[in-house]
Order: structure tokens, then sequence, then C-alpha cells
């Protein structure tokens, strides 16, 4: 049943994005910084830890993730390091993902010819 629930709610947020770029005539770029700010309102508010647990990784794989994580981190460091702490939290949850992104990119581009 965890899978079945994970892959509704995963698919259930792909659509709402499908939605915005086919109706709203968005770009992608905007409908990814759409999902990456609610994410952090819904962190925000203490909803997306509950979505998290409701749905599994349904939540954890789409980029309204990487939004509850930036502000997740934020938050905690800020607790401990005080304001100095916000810009050290937003990179230690997500510092990760942000490497290898660069890291993929860098080694497909050594690979391929980009057009354009």
């Amino acid at each position: 049943m965890e899978y079945l629930i994970a892959f509704i709610v995963g698919g259930a947020i792909c659509v709402v994005g499908q939605l915005l770029l086919d109706f709203a005539k968005l770009t992608p770029a905007h409908v990814m910084s759409i999902f990456v700010v609610l994410g952090t309102i819904l962190d925000g508010f203490n909803l997306y830890d509950n979505l998290i647990e409701f749905a599994g990784a349904g939540a954890t794989v789409p980029i309204t993730s990487f939004g509850h994580s930036l502000l997740h981190g934020a938050m905690k460091k800020a607790e401990e390091e005080g304001f100095i702490g916000i810009g050290m939290g937003i990179f230690e949850l997500t510092s990760a993902g942000i490497s290898a992104a660069i890291l993929f990119s860098f080694i497909v581009a050594l690979i391929f010819k980009p057009k354009g």
C-alpha cells in the first residue's frame, strides 16, 4: 500500500506541474521555481513533514522536497548557530544533490555535443 500512496502523491505533484505547463503556459523553470517555493512554504507551516510521513518517496523525490530541504536545513542551523547558520544550513542537507548535479552535468557536456 505504501508504494501505491507514494505513486499517487508523486504522480499528483507531476500532474499539477504538467497542467501548469500546458494551461498556464509557464516555462519549466517557472514551474520548478513554483514547486521549490511551495515546498518551502509547506515546510514553513510544518505540513511537508506530514506529507513525507504519509507519502514517503512520493513526497521526497519531486522538486518540492528540495525546497523543504533548503528551509529545513536553514532553520535547524539557525537555531544552533544564529543568523550565520542560515547560509550554512541551506547547503548542509542539499550539498550532495547539488554537487552531483554539477558533476554529472559536466560529464554529460564532455561526452555529448550540445546543440545551440
